[in-house]
């Protein structure tokens, strides 16, 4: 699988706080991670207790110290003592008090079911459904989609572009590609105005396939273009690369896949779906 990672320079490239161990730096750092994750999974399996317990998450005292928390958001967890709190698609854990956060995934041991991951992929649908055609770049085949696939894209990925070339097999296949510009760049690089030129483009779809086979586009400054709006909700996402696939069940594809491996895993996230209902 192909992936563009984010650049070195690209600003606000920072690892999500609250969702994942920060990446070692050295054989120190990574031994105290290590235990802390340790410690952390035995603390969660040592509270675990009755699904039928009263809830102690109330979001009243989660807000009393999070005040931007929305009511909505905060939910019980599998383990007593533990809360769930919903940033957009990005999900937190704390402790009733919200005096404690807690850093990593829940699975159940007994399945190795990740459930954070699967609640990750609920909230990628609910921001997903939100944006509406006109946000995107819509590539639809020309009967009716089997699947619906977003795509983060950044115009100067060699990835990306070797997965637009696979437009008409994707579309063979009954996948509609949605397009969001990502430039891993950042705001005032190259391929931020790229995305800029593109989206101000009278034929966007056109305009897109151009510039991935490297040609230039030109078009007048639009007041319209939405590629901040889509790079921050990107960042909310948590990506660290290009292509970065959102399937139309919520899973996070990072990386580029060939046409017929890109149907087989959308096939297997449906099946496993309906298999969940």
């Amino acid at each position: 699988m192909g992936f563009c990672r984010l650049l070195q320079s690209a600003p606000h490239t920072e690892p999500t706080p609250g969702l994942t161990v920060i990446n070692a730096v050295n054989p120190t750092t990574r031994f105290f991670n290590n235990m802390y994750k340790t410690i952390l999974a035995l603390a969660a399996l040592a509270v675990v207790g009755s699904a039928h317990a009263e809830s102690v998450c109330k979001p009243e005292n989660i807000q009393a110290r999070l005040p931007g928390v929305e009511s909505d958001s905060v939910r019980d967890t599998p383990l007593d003592g533990v809360c769930e709190i919903a940033f957009g698609p990005q999900i937190v854990y704390v402790s009733p008090d919200a005096q404690y956060l807690i850093r990593g995934d829940i699975v159940e041991i007994e399945s190795n079911v990740n459930l954070t991951d699967q609640r990750r992929a609920k909230a990628r649908v609910k921001v997903m459904n939100d944006l509406k055609a006109d946000d995107m770049i819509v590539f639809a085949p020309e009967d009716e989609a089997r699947h619906v696939i977003t795509v983060f894209t950044d115009i100067d990925c060699g990835y990306c572009r070797k997965l637009h070339r696979e437009m008409a097999d994707l579309h063979k296949n009954g996948i509609q590609v949605q397009y969001l510009f990502f430039p891993r760049s950042g705001p005032g690089s190259a391929s931020w105005q790229k995305a800029q030129n593109v989206w101000c483009s009278d034929n966007r779809n056109d305009a897109l396939t151009a510039a991935k086979n490297g040609e230039s586009v030109k078009a007048e400054p639009c007041e319209s273009a939405p590629i901040q709006e889509h790079y921050a909700m990107g960042q909310m996402v948590g990506l660290r690369g290009t292509p970065a696939v959102i399937t139309e069940t919520g899973e996070l594809i990072s990386g580029y896949l060939p046409a017929d491996a890109m149907l087989t895993r959308l096939e297997s996230f449906k099946t496993a779906t309906m298999a969940d209902k």
